[in-house]
């Protein structure tokens, strides 16, 4: 009988998280695989048990994340799909594994789940920005500050890799959308919503139009969630292969761009459809607006994100979502939005 893969997720009922522990239990070796994953409650463990799923109690912010050390030190693989911003989790995380090397010779694997804000430019919705990353740029994506957003973490993650202590791939979404499929979505342990359209979508039904920042001139990129989770996938089988074979750092994940203008728009076509706005034409937050109804977070939703996802398109992903696909899910998140708060 072979070794089991000792796996250990965080953010496991996230719209990303979840995804990826789906296709865990269903892989074709996932009679191999002993998955735990960390959970706020005792409820939410409950639903994992008739998955094979074991659970640890806890969270990001305990004051003590000694237990996150512990489960790191005892998994081959770590898939943290929960706070990206956290580094007292993060650096838990990362010495556990330094033990799991020291103890067993062998770096374990560290798919880490980031995020393009990397490359937010704070265009406020006035522009468009034309300069798109490529994660392949790696002097380029190194130059960029610890001040910024998710590099907190990314950075340390980085040095840990390649000091030989993990394997080390950082898995950089964009807006990843749509409804995902397998185990943890059918029974609800999941959320099955995106970042973006839910604030916008409650701040209309506040103010009785779809409103938009700026312009509504700034372009993110984006993805399907079922692709999004194609990619981890993609990287942990590379890795568990051969980890010398499968590059290390960022992997951007992409397959189309957007403006925010085109999903104010079909928030708008759909608010109407339903009967719950009048105004089918959106137009601009006042700046009193903005605080109100997005908070603290506008000024990165109102920046642009442009990613390329050349590397992990150069070990085989291909992912096919286009933007016609990504606006039509807008317009359905909404009626699914409009259907849980009725």
């Amino acid at each position: 009988m072979s070794t089991p893969v000792n796996i250990f997720v965080t953010g496991a009922t996230g719209l990303i998280g979840g995804t990826v522990v789906n296709r865990l239990l269903t892989h074709p070796k996932a009679a191999s695989f002993k998955i735990t994953v960390l959970v706020r409650t005792s409820e939410k463990a409950e639903k994992f048990k008739p998955l094979g799923v074991d659970t640890i109690i806890g969270s990001y912010t305990d004051n003590d994340l000694k237990y996150l050390a512990d489960a790191a030190a005892n998994s081959d693989v770590v898939i943290t799909a929960a706070d990206a911003d956290n580094l007292d989790a993060a650096s838990a995380i990362l010495e556990g594994m330094k033990i799991r090397k020291e103890k067993t010779g062998k770096a374990p694997i560290l798919l880490h789940t980031s995020g393009t804000g990397i490359l937010v430019d704070f265009a406020a919705g006035l522009r468009s920005e034309k300069d798109v990353y490529s994660d392949l740029e790696v002097e380029r994506l190194d130059a960029i500050p610890s001040s910024v957003i998710h590099r907190n973490v990314d950075i340390p993650i980085i040095a840990a890799d390649r000091a030989g202590q993990i394997q080390g791939y950082i898995i950089a979404p964009s807006v990843v959308y749509g409804i995902p499929t397998g185990p943890l979505a059918d029974t609800g342990i999941q959320n099955t919503h995106s970042m973006i359209v839910p604030p916008y979508f409650r701040a209309a039904l506040g103010k009785k139009q779809v409103q938009y920042i700026g312009k509504g001139l700034n372009r993110w990129s984006a993805t399907h969630v079922n692709e999004t989770a194609d990619l981890f996938i993609l990287v942990l089988n590379a890795a568990l292969k051969d980890p010398h074979a499968v590059p290390h750092g960022y992997y951007f994940v992409e397959s189309l761009t957007f403006s925010f203008i085109d999903i104010a728009r079909k928030i708008a076509e759909a608010l109407v459809e339903l009967g719950l706005i009048t105004e089918k034409e959106p137009n601009a937050f006042s700046n009193e607006e903005l605080t109100k109804y997005l908070g603290p977070f506008w000024p990165f939703l109102g920046g642009n994100s442009v990613s390329k996802a050349d590397r992990g398109c150069a070990i085989g992903w291909k992912p096919v979502a286009s933007l016609e696909d990504f606006l039509a899910d807008v317009k359905d998140e909404v009626r699914r939005l409009v259907s849980e708060t009725k």
